[in-house]
């Protein structure tokens, strides 16, 4: 928790921006009077149209143009993937709806970590944020910017290989405007992905649209036998599962930012359902375009199926499609730094992350330290490690919580039955969404042990670290001087206050 600093630490001034008291608390100065427009606070900015943006945006990233391989390759026909891509949109769904009624009756924002503390308490919810702040949201920022970074220079390099220099500097690029975007306006970041959103679905109606006209000529010839081919195995399936539930991902980044929701009992089921339903329908198409003009085994073969679709049935045309793939995955870059960072401001909010993190900049009323602290581990990721070992520890970390956090609403119905639920999910609806999350984590244990051993032994991390920053009162006099310094030397450069009250 956020200790009291001792009584003996100076107070620091910064202009008429903040006055540090003698509890360290911040608090506004200077000669103007605050009214109540210029409380800061995170403000009701996002509507029902920004809301879907929001969902659609970052959850048509480089999935569907990416993971049809991975699914193919682990479900052995054309006909089990495309099963698989509807059972995943199917299961997102169930998902959705049930962080749906998660959002309206626990009105804060968090996402799995709010969800997670109020039904199991703060060691889980703190290992959910632990694991997502040190490797989840900088490997899946990292990941899915180097698609950007390579599909935007695709244009340029059609007769040779891009250097991997050349991708890694366009990704480093893309990265901080996406960091800049999202610290300096919420509004801006937010006009910014609904016309991102656009993009991704002119995108995938550039696939669909020919690939509707070839099953009208009768290009059906991929589709013959579809569900012959090799058997399924149980190493393939969790693989396969993961590889769909990847490209789905962001169904549930509208929860983490219930607090800047208008209406939100209303809004956060409409935007979930409407964005859900066109997401899947829309994936599936996509996925029936691509074998009315490629094989299953040049579906395999190929880097980019989106790419190489392109060059078979669009000729020149063919070069818009990387521009329109890159800025899918800038929408989801922008979509997943806007929405995990009010993770972080409320994890830091609970004491559960250093205080600085739930500081807003007073003027662009943004969550400027819980944006920016993603910045420094996203780049090492991304110059360091090796990104595509991780996806397979990523989508178990996120299935794992997923499953927990929906446990959670089935705990909070016999726990809490007095709790207000303006919107309520059929029970069975989160029991065969987490049953499925859960087993799909177990046999990945068996189908992938040494990448998800190490998995559950970084997310095992988080309880000494728990113990350590959280439970432990006693720490040196020395170490809280220096953190309550810091804190202070922090806000004056990045000029940020705790928020205010905004009753």
């Amino acid at each position: 928790m956020h200790k009291k600093p001792s009584p003996d630490v100076p107070a620091v001034s910064k202009g008429s921006y903040l006055s540090m008291d003698s509890q360290g608390k911040s608090k506004s100065s200077g000669h103007k009077k605050h009214d109540e427009k210029e409380k800061v606070v995170l403000k009701k900015k996002v509507t029902l149209l920004r809301g879907i943006s929001i969902i659609i945006g970052t959850i048509i990233g480089a999935g569907i143009f990416i993971s049809p391989k991975g699914i193919l390759q682990n479900t052995g026909s054309v006909g089990m993937s495309l099963t698989v891509w509807t059972a995943c949109g199917i299961l997102s769904l169930f998902g959705a709806l049930s962080y749906a009624e998660l959002g309206t009756c626990i009105k804060k924002s968090g996402g799995h970590y709010t969800y997670i503390l109020e039904a199991f308490g703060p060691l889980l919810a703190f290992i959910r944020v632990w694991v997502e702040l040190l490797v989840i949201r900088p490997a899946a920022t990292a990941v899915i910017s180097l698609a950007f970074g390579r599909y935007i220079l695709e244009p340029f390099f059609i007769n040779c290989e891009i250097p991997d220099l050349a991708i890694k500097l366009a990704t480093a690029l893309g990265i901080t405007i996406v960091m800049v975007l999202n610290s300096v306006s919420v509004s801006w970041s937010a006009r910014i992905q609904i016309i991102l959103t656009f993009s991704k679905l002119i995108a995938i109606l550039i696939i669909i649209v020919p690939g509707v006209m070839q099953l009208i000529k009768g290009e059906t010839q991929n589709f013959k036998d579809a569900f012959i081919g090799k058997d399924v195995s149980v190493m393939g399936l969790p693989l396969a599962f993961y590889a769909g539930m990847y490209a789905y991902s962001g169904w549930f980044y509208l929860n983490f930012v219930t607090e800047e929701v208008e209406n939100p009992e209303k809004n956060i089921p409409l935007a979930i359902c409407i964005s859900m339903g066109i997401v899947t329908v829309g994936y599936v198409l996509t996925n029936v375009a691509y074998y009315t003009a490629i094989t299953a085994e040049e579906l395999i073969s190929s880097n980019a199926v989106a790419v190489t679709y392109a060059e078979r049935l669009l000729g020149n045309f063919s070069l818009v499609v990387p521009i329109f793939v890159a800025l899918s995955c800038f929408g989801s870059m922008n979509g997943g730094v806007f929405a995990v960072s009010r993770m972080f401001y409320v994890a830091s909010r609970e004491g559960h992350l250093p205080e600085i993190l739930s500081m807003i900049h007073v003027q662009k009323h943004t969550p400027l330290p819980a944006v920016i602290v993603l910045y420094p581990l996203t780049m090492l990721m991304l110059f360091t490690g090796d990104m595509y070992s991780l996806l397979n520890f990523l989508s178990f970390a996120r299935s794992l919580f997923l499953g927990v956090a929906v446990v959670g609403l089935i705990y909070l119905r016999y726990k809490r039955p007095e709790m207000h639920r303006p919107f309520k999910v059929p029970i069975f609806i989160p029991a065969l969404f987490s049953f499925t999350c859960l087993f799909m984590v177990a046999l990945s244990l068996y189908s992938d042990p040494i990448n998800t051993g190490i998995g559950f032994a970084i997310t095992l991390t988080g309880v000494p670290a728990y113990y350590l920053f959280i439970v432990w009162d006693n720490k040196p006099k020395w170490f809280r001087r220096f953190s309550e310094r810091t804190t202070i030397l922090l806000q004056i450069l990045l000029e940020v206050v705790p928020a205010e009250n905004s009753s």
